[in-house]
């Protein structure tokens, strides 16, 4: 494995690489983005270094004790804290809160849509979760909840471009947003909701496409009365799931494994992230962090701690053919966000790579082309 060329001169790396058709035998040339993958099909991967697409992760709040809605450099110090596990771009993302301080967030956001960090993953815009949410169905999220209009996202999309929006489409006026929002090239997911069956399949049928934390802070399933788990199950054909085995038991990632085609994995990862146990604070609230989980007093859990790597290997100890566990951590979340030169190791696309052991352990990680 050789390491990437100051004077921009193109370098290469070696191994079992993961390519759009299947694993390949070779080595890889690229710059800031990919030149070449040369090299044979082959079954699987051997006793070689892994070469994977670089983790995406669509919903990710902090990380090393700083959080998207701080300001002051939280956003650079969390994407390179996530960097270190493998997430080469990422959407920051926001909790509810009141309009100034959603504003103050998104405007260091902004600037790092256009520079990206050195050693960071690349920020591709904001993932708004909240304000517009069920006030019922808040889980950690602090309480200021209100209804959604066009003219606050408009404002908050000028400060850095809103790419996902969480709102609950039961709440009046919400599923008339839903609409206007996709025209913007906002994509709606459903989530923090009390929706109905009927409700959250309406807010599919105008053009929502997704589910936030799929399973978590929603109505779930139930045979006379299905609600909005029930209409994820059956009509999406994408939702993002946290894989920490914490917010979501193995058996029912398996469940929507099997019926939503391209679910894809996020962390959902609070400030809290690679912080040691005991006391922490998030979404500004005081909560506990132990074996892995963080809980706000009276036992909600608080985000999570996750990371794309660990996402990953959790997946495989489930059960995923890694192949599959890689583009749930990497293509899927890229595709759904219509970006065709991230996520996957081809001609062209962005140089996003993460290097690991035939046992998973992290070795590289490569943002455009930089070593981190």
């Amino acid at each position: 494995m050789t390491t990437v060329s100051q004077s921009g001169r193109a370098t290469g790396l070696s191994g079992a690489i993961l390519t759009p058709p299947g694993w390949v035998h070779g080595d890889i040339e690229f710059t800031d983005r990919i030149i070449a993958v040369h090299g044979g099909p082959v079954r699987g991967p051997g006793d070689e270094p892994l070469i994977l697409p670089g983790f995406v992760d669509l919903h990710v709040h902090g990380g090393a004790g700083a959080d998207v809605m701080d300001g002051g450099g939280a956003v650079d110090t969390m994407a390179r804290y996530h960097a270190r596990h493998g997430t080469t771009s990422l959407l920051a993302t926001t909790v509810t809160a009141p309009r100034e301080a959603i504003e103050h967030a998104l405007t260091e956001v902004g600037p790092r849509l256009r520079l990206r960090a050195p050693g960071a993953a690349r920020v591709l815009g904001a993932h708004l979760e909240g304000p517009f949410l069920n006030p019922g169905k808040l889980g950690a999220q602090p309480h200021a909840a209100r209804a959604g209009s066009m003219a606050e996202v408009n404002a908050l999309d000028a400060l850095a471009r809103v790419r996902v929006l969480t709102l609950a489409p039961e709440l009046p006026g919400h599923l008339e947003l839903v609409e206007p929002l996709t025209r913007a090239a906002i994509t709606v997911q459903i989530g923090h909701t009390l929706a109905t069956y009927d409700e959250a399949l309406s807010a599919l049928e105008r053009g929502a496409r997704g589910f936030t934390h799929l399973f978590n802070a929603m109505t779930g399933t139930e045979h006379r009365v299905p609600g909005a788990v029930a209409a994820a199950l059956a009509h999406a054909e994408h939702a993002e799931l946290i894989p920490d085995l914490l917010h979501v038991h193995p058996g029912a990632i398996r469940a929507a494994l099997r019926s939503i085609p391209r679910l894809y994995c996020v962390t959902d990862a609070s400030a809290a992230a690679g912080l040691p146990d005991g006391p922490v604070t998030v979404f500004g609230q005081r909560a506990v962090k132990e074996w892995g989980a963080v809980r706000l007093p009276g036992g909600i859990l608080a985000s999570s701690t996750l990371t794309m790597d660990q996402a990953l290997r959790n997946l495989v100890s489930i059960g995923l053919p890694l192949q599959d566990a890689a583009r749930r951590v990497s293509t899927f979340a890229a595709d759904y966000l219509g970006l065709f030169d991230r996520g996957r190791i081809a001609a062209g696309a962005w140089a996003d790579l993460v290097v690991m052991t035939p046992t998973l352990e992290l070795e590289a990680v490569y943002v455009e082309g930089e070593r981190i």
